[in-house]
């Protein structure tokens, strides 16, 4: 366990050196959270950089902060080997570890905490009985079903969204100056392309990607929901991304799969809770709105187009402004309706 811990948290030994690129939107408003006693859970797609951020924070805290590193702990719940070990026994292993006493404050970065039963109930128990500082991630909106209230009014939530076009060309070491603005469609059209991930933004390996995408169908839905019949459930996502843009009917999709409506409704709901695509309602009456199709947009415009290939340039358009909407309203912590 003790060499384990010390593999996750090399900063208790070495000087922290972490060259990744910073989001500096999503850090403050991480910073700004880190000073209440709320429970910060990052949440977003795969490999979309959660837990690039942690680390990131991770850095802030002590190179900017003064936080002595021992007090700060990382650990990654999806470790094969803590499969038995609850949030609270792993915690008190790293206080005993480190010889932290009870009352002195700590920093916890929990990665995926979506992997560990119960994990609501145990980070309320921290969050009322630990001097401790809660940060946390997921990469599936279960865990904003706190079902039983457990966190309810302890913590906050921040979305991690594929990297908008600054982002983009920041990752890629681009600057644009006054005198070449004529090459700002042309790196757009790149943006457009690529989309956001940071990982395939840096080395463009379309096997990465497409192994992302069966990563999330496969271990995210089809294993963790026990889905036995595994085509209908890739064939509907690969009907979401070729509309993507678009209005979509449920009933139509179950047509062309030969599955039931409610079966329809059901993948869409896993599709949407491991943020490989977002829906969007008509503006209308209630009772109008519910009835309506939904339009469908997909969680990154670069996985969409590795699935369909670069087409629909104003449907790709159409997705980014979504994003860069819902961009702009995590980084101001106003709620888009």
């Amino acid at each position: 366990m003790e060499d384990v811990f010390y593999r996750f948290n090399p900063w208790w030994e070495n000087d922290l050196n972490l060259t990744f690129f910073p989001r500096n939107g999503y850090l403050a408003r991480m910073e700004k959270e880190n000073s209440s006693k709320s429970v910060v859970i990052l949440t977003g797609l795969r490999r979309v950089g959660k837990t690039t951020l942690l680390k990131l924070f991770i850095k802030k805290l002590i190179q900017e902060k003064g936080v002595d590193p021992r007090d700060i702990f990382y650990i990654s719940l999806d470790y094969y080997g803590l499969e038995k070990l609850s949030i609270l026994e792993i915690v008190e292993a790293y206080r005993k570890i480190q010889k932290i006493p009870f009352s002195r404050k700590i920093f916890l970065f929990l990665d995926e905490i979506a992997y560990k039963n119960d994990f609501a109930r145990q980070l309320k128990n921290l969050y009322d009985v630990s001097n401790a500082k809660i940060f946390a991630s997921s990469s599936s909106s279960s865990v904003l079903r706190d079902e039983k209230a457990f966190l309810t009014g302890r913590e906050k939530i921040i979305e991690i969204l594929p990297l908008d076009f600054e982002e983009f060309l920041n990752f890629r070491r681009i600057e644009i100056k006054k005198d070449s603005t004529h090459l700002i469609d042309a790196y757009f059209e790149d943006y457009m392309k690529t989309g956001g991930l940071p990982e395939f933004v840096l080395f463009e390996d379309i096997e990465y990607i497409k192994q992302l995408i069966d990563d999330v169908l496969y271990k995210d839905i089809i294993a963790y929901h026990n889905i036995k019949s595994k085509e209908p459930i890739r064939e509907f996502f690969y009907l979401l991304m070729e509309r993507v843009g678009k209005q979509v009917s449920l009933n139509k999709m179950a047509k062309i799969l030969k599955i039931g409506v409610d079966t329809v409704k059901r993948y869409l709901d896993y599709f949407r809770e491991t943020y490989l695509v977002y829906t969007v309602n008509r503006c209308e009456k209630l009772n109008e709105r519910l009835r309506a199709p939904k339009k469908v947009y997909a969680g990154d415009v670069g996985m969409r187009n590795a699935l369909t290939g670069f087409r629909d340039k104003g449907a790709v358009f159409e997705n980014l402004v979504y994003h860069k909407i819902k961009h702009l309203v995590t980084c101001t912590k106003t709620k888009l309706k």
